[in-house]
């Protein structure tokens, strides 16, 4: 298997440093999804944990990870079509120790 470059994801990546994660998990889900060709990088699944995350309510949480992505995603002009975000507390991390499972694309058999 050859190694993609990832140019959104490493931009993404390097973004999200900012919070000071100690877990960062960004998970390309394009080949999930209708259109999918070697490389793309449209669906994206995040998991972040940080402090800067304690007493923010959910839509804090997500608002402040847009403010640094919003350009890439595709109502921001970018290429990015579908961005989950599971962003916690160390607290809320440790006692659920694991993100959701994201949905299968309507249609896309898995």
């Amino acid at each position: 298997m050859s190694e993609l470059a990832a140019p959104i994801a490493d931009d993404i990546t390097l973004r999200l440093q900012t919070f000071a994660p100690s877990v960062l998990h960004l998970e390309n889900e394009s080949m999930r999804h209708a259109g999918y060709f070697e490389g793309k990088e449209s669906h994206f699944k995040l998991t972040l944990v940080s402090d800067v995350f304690t007493d923010k309510r959910l839509v804090q949480r997500h608002q402040m990870v847009y403010a640094l992505v919003n350009d890439l995603l595709v109502q921001g002009g970018g290429q990015v079509h579908a961005f989950a975000i599971h962003a916690y507390t160390p607290t809320e991390w440790h006692a659920l120790g694991q993100a959701p499972a994201s949905p299968n694309c309507a249609g896309q058999n898995h």
